[in-house]
């Protein structure tokens, strides 16, 4: 397991530079096994270099797709992928390990249709607006993946939400109730934006 201070969404990509002892030991195990693959789970206190922060209990795993090893740290490449929840967090000795059960997959209908527009109406606008504060990771006209529960988790990685809102995203039991949570997340983000006291403070992005 590899505990962040941010939340990977499935069909998300992943930069990472590990340079910390018990994570390299964690690549070295890990990539002896095809695919190799790792969880990422939020934080929710403490910091990332360390070691003794305490996380949520609901990761994703990531695949590792590229890897380039220079002398002291590692730098790759992965790709959200499936979602598993924790049952057990495992003695971190020597890295950090949990027992976990998989979540299911989402399923779409072509009922949604209606709702997976909306959320994507939703999220481009709150993505222009917000970048009217900040610079923002990715632009309100970026192209989403043809794969409909593909594109519903990219609206929620895109979307400048909190993490405390992304980790409700990821828990999401079904396609609709994540569709409609990031509506109403979206509905939030934009009256805060549009507040008249906005322009005055500047957004975190």
């Amino acid at each position: 397991m590899f505990p962040l201070g941010s939340v990977l969404f499935p069909h998300m990509p992943l930069l990472l530079k590990v340079f910390e002892d018990r994570y390299l030991i964690m690549l070295s195990q890990i990539l002896q096994d095809e695919p190799s693959e790792f969880g990422v789970a939020l934080i929710e206190r403490g910091q990332e270099v360390g070691g003794g922060e305490q996380r949520f209990p609901v990761a994703t795993v990531a695949k590792i797709t590229q890897m380039d090893a220079t002398e002291g740290f590692v730098v790759l490449v992965a790709e959200g992928g499936r979602r598993v929840e924790v049952d057990q967090w495992l003695d971190d000795d020597p890295y950090p390990r949990a027992s976990v059960t998989e979540m299911p997959e989402l399923v779409w209908t072509d009922d949604l249709q209606p709702l997976r527009d909306r959320a994507e109406e939703s999220v481009r606008r709150i993505i222009a607006l917000a970048s009217e504060f900040a610079d923002q990771t990715w632009p309100a006209d970026i192209t989403l993946a043809d794969d409909p529960v593909a594109a519903a988790w990219q609206l929620a990685a895109i979307a400048p939400f909190g993490p405390l809102d992304q980790v409700t995203l990821l828990r999401s039991g079904s396609l609709q109730q994540l569709l409609e949570n990031i509506i109403e997340f979206a509905v939030e983000v934009e009256l805060t934006l549009r507040a008249p006291w906005a322009d005055d403070e500047e957004f975190p992005g």
